[in-house]
């Protein structure tokens, strides 16, 4: 009949809600360890976790088991796009709830932006006077980042290749014929992943142990830092840990940006893997550039050089890079030439598969190596050049998706900062705030931002905006711009 729908057509929405439900009822049981930090601080705040995970532990039990009958089937390719983005808009509704019954008392709007700057491990906040915030809300805010980062790598390797998304189709066969002679299957790389993610956690704590943290402080920045979210526990940022501690967020910052993938066959004692990476390298290479232009310019411009100087320097353009987003102080007294090489390594990020976000090293490779292809072309008509990545054949529909990916990351970038001017935000607001929300950065600049870096000033449409800037970029757009598609729905 005319107008009904074709049952084929329709998504099974079963095994999509039963995953989602068992997120949400693992995301009820890490707020057990918040509540737990604040019982044993004893300052009554306990009382907000302990109905916050009663809400999450009960609806992701009900969707699970309502939804329970589906779980057999092998998902499509559509359901997948639909389970990505779902678990990316409904874990943060629920990750609110402390920000919204707790302490903080935030408005919904808040309360949300929070944890999608959080889950996406943005580290974008609004909230001010962290010092005095109690343990419980300073430990559920590295508990979103550290589960966003795991979640972002496994779907990095799990998902994004399958749905062909901005070229990561590239490590499809990598990821699972590669390291398919030592692991198989999926669950088996999900596993080997949250290994090695508990290790470098583990390793990051009693590091910043060492460096004279307190152990509080040290578990939030380890969770913080290895998924380079940017959270933390002062007002200051890392500022209140200057010294020793810097050097080790550095290593640890860029240990989270090394694809994961890498690490694993490093953890099996495959060191050749990681040694010759291309991605690796050209990370390494990148930062150190930009870190000697900086020296450089405030030695040279500014008349600034010492220990503390490169200390300072290396430690927020790897923290910029990586997106991590901790500061030490105010970046933007270093001069507009080093603000512009900042801004720019925030819109690079680091390597696939790994916590880092923003547009990747591997896709700026191909984007090089295609342009350098079309020159050749051009001035050798009859020459057939083909694009190589690390000695493979790079496919011409993966440079067309690496193409898309970056006029789409353009794109949106500059719809975010008109949108942003349009809530009345200045130029510096709107364009920084666009950067840290599609790149995943975390600091803002501008007059409408706080002396600690908080955007609760923003309007409440820019806050908006910014989640959703913040959820694509952390998504890498297509994903999230696919669901949009009358013909998605109607596939």
């Amino acid at each position: 009949m005319a107008g009904q729908a074709n049952p084929a057509a329709m998504i099974d929405l079963r095994p999509i809600a039963y995953v989602i439900g068992l997120l949400l009822a693992a995301l009820g049981l890490a707020m057990l360890g918040p509540l737990v930090a604040d019982l044993r601080a004893g300052n009554g705040h306990w009382p907000a976790f302990l109905q916050s995970a009663i809400i999450t532990l009960m609806t992701g039990g009900l969707m699970a088991l309502a939804s329970s009958t589906g779980v057999d089937r092998r998902m499509s390719v559509r359901q997948t796009f639909l389970l990505t983005t779902g678990v990316w808009i409904v874990l943060p509704a629920f990750g609110a709830l402390p920000f919204m019954l707790g302490a903080t008392d935030l408005r919904l709007v808040d309360a949300y932006f929070e944890a999608m700057s959080g889950m996406t491990t943005t580290g974008s906040t609004v909230l001010k006077g962290l010092d005095d915030l109690p343990q419980g809300i300073l430990l559920w805010r590295g508990v979103l980042q550290w589960l966003g980062g795991l979640g972002i790598v496994i779907v990095a390797m799990l998902f994004l290749p399958v749905m062909r998304v901005g070229g990561m189709q590239f490590f499809q066969s990598e990821g699972f014929d590669t390291l398919g002679k030592i692991m198989p299957r999926a669950l088996d790389i999900a596993q080997g992943l949250l290994n090695i993610y508990l290790v470098l956690t583990g390793l990051g704590f009693l590091a910043f142990l060492a460096t004279g943290m307190s152990p509080f402080d040290a578990a939030v920045h380890a969770f913080t830092a290895v998924s380079t979210g940017g959270y933390s526990t002062r007002d200051a940022s890392f500022a209140a840990f200057s010294g020793a501690a810097e050097y080790v967020c550095v290593v640890i910052m860029i240990l989270g940006t090394l694809p994961f993938v890498r690490l694993l066959q490093l953890a099996r004692g495959e060191a050749r893997p990681i040694l010759r990476d291309s991605q690796v390298r050209t990370y390494l290479l990148w930062t150190a550039i930009a870190v000697l232009l900086i020296v450089a310019y405030r030695l040279l411009a500014l008349g600034e050089f010492s220990h503390p100087v490169f200390r300072e320097t290396l430690f927020n353009v790897v923290s910029f890079f990586s997106g991590t987003g901790f500061t030490t102080g105010d970046v933007t007294s270093w001069g507009g030439f080093s603000f512009v090489v900042l801004f720019s390594v925030g819109a690079i990020g680091g390597c696939t598969s790994s916590t880092g976000c923003s547009i990747k090293i591997f896709r700026y490779q191909l984007l090089f190596k295609s342009i350098r292809a079309q020159i050749m072309q051009i001035h050798s008509a009859n020459r057939v050049v083909a694009v190589k990545h690390d000695g493979r054949i790079v496919d011409d529909s993966i440079l067309a998706s690496v193409i898309l990916f970056f006029t789409l990351y353009i794109i949106t970038f500059g719809v975010l900062t008109v949108a942003l001017s349009m809530t009345g935000l200045s130029f510096m607001a709107s364009i920084t705030g666009a950067w840290t929300a599609i790149f995943n950065v975390g600091p803002a600049f501008g007059s409408e931002v706080g002396p600690t870096g908080a955007i609760t000033a923003f309007p409440d449409a820019a806050k908006w905006i910014m989640s959703a800037g913040m959820l694509m970029g952390r998504l890498e757009i297509i994903a999230v711009l696919v669901l949009l598609l009358p013909r998605f729905w109607r596939a």
